[in-house]
């Protein structure tokens, strides 16, 4: 369950600006992420970018070799949109379980 969730907040992260993976790793920890690491994030980059959900460009660091941004592609943005609406679906139908609510 947690491999699509973490999908949609790498694909949510990457919206808002060109990213690259370390920083990707910082932004999850932040939010809460706390047991993922870069080599749990690199694999699910490599399968987005083979999936054309993300594109990706070397650039040069201030500080060592070059890194890989990653940003989102039209086809990435569509299925942020339909994470974004899955998600809120999935909540919804969780909260009523827990809140003994029926239709």
């Amino acid at each position: 369950m947690m491999k699509g969730i973490l999908d949609g907040c790498l694909l949510s992260i990457i919206s808002e600006k060109e990213v690259y993976g370390y920083e990707l790793a910082e932004k999850l920890e932040g939010y809460g992420f706390h047991s993922f690491s870069e080599g749990t994030i690199y694999p699910l980059l490599l399968r987005m970018q083979k999936e054309e959900l993300v594109t990706s460009t070397l650039k040069k660091s201030t500080a060592g070799p070059k890194r890989k941004y990653y940003s989102l592609t039209p086809k990435g943005e569509n299925e942020l949109k339909q994470f974004k609406t899955k998600w809120s679906d999935l909540q919804t139908t969780v909260n009523n379980v827990f809140n003994k609510k029926t239709l």
